[in-house]
């Protein structure tokens, strides 16, 4: 058949509770805050019947045999099929992986919006977004990206779990706005979130700030939640410092993507170029300092 395209925005988090007690994988999840932006995964699908399921699965046209989450997810949609596909998934990442920028989330829901259209299965966006969350959740390699890059916009989670479950408000944002992000490196989500200390610290911090910033939302707080956040969490590196030092005496708040070696600010675009020049001029390169935009719209389907 014709190949099927969808996107997704790619999302950082600022802060964040966990909330995964519970046996059901949709009630499992996040509250927390972040940001939906324009850099994403674009994944395009083609499928032919076949008399043995298989796949082929590629990230930024290079075969990969490690997308975990994808495979969660095409296995997910193969069982409610009676067929036997042959499935071929390009992952257009523009986003660094494993960095804090939701880009497994991001995989994950874009393709289960184009396995939903391929195969006819007529499924609601938001049991389309389900499966997403389910592959992400148990793989864990995320608990709230896939419910936030779902709607877009900048968000509080005020209730843990996958689209239709989980509760968002909305933070107020005009045009004016911009995200500027310095990546560094990978930092393991799954690791992260099996450490007992780790586990505490994100607890005890992100309660108390998620429910502050609940009260009022806006820009100004979530930005300082998230330093907080990140400043109670302990996992900033020493060159992640050295820049929030720099943007600090600026006057300009910036944190860490969680979970990534990445600093982010939410600026007015007047700003942009002062804070590009700081993280220029740390970056390892060219391509880990970039600006991107808010993305109001949520995962979609490509015409």
């Amino acid at each position: 058949m014709d190949e099927v395209t969808a996107f997704s925005p790619g999302h950082i988090t600022g802060l964040f509770q966990i909330c995964d007690q519970t046996p059901d994988l949709l009630q499992k999840g996040s509250r927390g805050a972040g940001v939906s932006i324009t850099h994403g995964v674009t994944t395009k699908m083609s499928l032919k019947t076949s008399s043995v399921p298989s796949f082929k699965i590629k990230i930024n046209g290079t075969p990969t045999k490690s997308a975990e989450v994808s495979e969660q997810v095409i296995n997910s949609f193969l069982s409610h099929v009676g067929e036997n596909y042959e499935i071929y998934v390009d992952h257009e990442v523009q986003i660094p992986i494993g960095s804090g920028f939701g880009s497994s989330g991001a995989g994950a829901l874009s393709l289960a919006l184009a396995l939903n259209k391929a195969l006819n299965l007529g499924l609601s966006r938001i049991k389309t977004s389900q499966i997403a969350h389910i592959a992400e959740v148990k793989c864990k390699t995320g608990l709230g990206t896939v419910i936030a890059e779902t709607f877009g916009g900048v968000e509080i989670r005020v209730k843990p779990g996958a689209p239709g479950i989980g509760k968002i408000k909305s933070i107020p944002v005009n045009d004016d706005y911009t995200v500027a992000c310095l990546n560094f490196g990978k930092l393991s989500t799954k690791k992260n979130l099996s450490d007992p200390e780790i586990r505490r610290r994100i607890n005890e911090s992100g309660k108390k700030l998620v429910d502050k910033l609940i009260t009022n939302p806006n820009l100004s707080d979530f930005m300082a939640f998230s330093r907080n956040f990140a400043e109670d969490v302990g996992l900033l590196s020493p060159r992640m410092r050295k820049v929030l030092e720099e943007t600090d005496k600026l006057g300009i708040t910036c944190s860490m993507a969680i979970f990534g070696e990445t600093i982010f600010s939410l600026i007015k675009r007047n700003e942009t170029e002062e804070i590009l020049e700081i993280f220029r001029k740390h970056a390892p390169s060219k391509k880990s300092a970039f600006i991107t935009e808010i993305d109001y719209k949520g995962a979609r389907l490509i015409d």
